[in-house]
This record gives C-alpha cells, structure tokens and sequence, in this order.
C-alpha cells in the first residue's frame, strides 16, 4: 500500500479513536459520581448507547491505529528509532486508558458504579496531554 493512504489512514483512525475516547471519558467521569434516580432507566439506555459508539467504532478505531502505525514504521524502516519507540508505550499507555475506560462505561451501563472513578476522573486530561506528547514525537523526531 502506497506510504500516503497508509498514512491518511492512521491519522483518520487516530482522530476517530482519540474523539471516541474523549467522549467514553467525559461521560463516565461525569456520571460515575452522579447518585442512581428515578431516571435509571434512561440514564441506562443513554450509556448502552454510548458504549456500543464505542465497541463499534472506537474500539476498531483504536486496532487501526496500531496496525497501520505499524506498518508505517515498518515501510519507513523506524522501528529501532527511539523516538517511536517512545510513541509505541504512550500509545500503550492510551491502549490502557482506553481498556479502563471502556470497562467503567461496561459498570455504568450495566448499573453498577464504576471502578476506578477516582482514578478515571483526570482521563480526558490524560488522553490530550498524551496525545500532545506523542504529536511532538511524530514530528520532531528529537532523538
């Protein structure tokens, strides 16, 4: 596959898994503190929603990026460079977030509180100061 569709491709996935995660993480931190009302029922049909978005398109979103961020560092013969190597465990690290936040939206939807909400309430944060870093790396290459 020709460098450039390989590359418009991952960073198409990129912004839609980055979209989907800000959304997941804006969602459970604003609701994992909320106390359960009358309007459960809703409250539940709104977070299946949300969680399906997010198995249906983050998720691959997310397995796109990997499998085309590899193939790039392969075709572009980076995969020794420190610089990438540096973006492939922040993009572990966002993998991770992801993972987390997924299973806390799982909890919400499913009635349950979440889990880690003390440790999810500074995700979105995360998610673009991470982002930013690895953003930095791509482009630069400072080492």
């Amino acid at each position: 596959m020709d460098y450039l569709w390989l590359k418009a491709i991952h960073i198409a996935a990129v912004i839609t898994w980055v979209g989907g995660m800000l959304v997941v993480a804006v969602t459970t931190t604003a609701f994992s503190a909320v106390a359960y009302d009358e309007a459960e029922a809703r409250r539940g049909a709104f977070f299946a929603q949300v969680r399906r978005w997010d198995q249906r398109v983050t998720t691959p979103a997310m397995l796109l990026v990997w499998a085309f961020g590899l193939a790039l560092a392969v075709t572009g013969q980076w995969l020794s460079q420190p610089w990438l190597l540096a973006k492939i465990a922040l993009v572990i690290v966002l993998s991770g977030l992801h993972g987390m936040l997924s299973d806390g939206l799982r909890r919400l939807a499913l009635g349950q509180p979440s889990r880690g909400a003390g440790k999810i309430r500074f995700a979105a944060a995360g998610i673009i100061g991470l982002v930013f870093v690895v953003v930095i790396l791509v482009v630069s290459k400072p080492f």
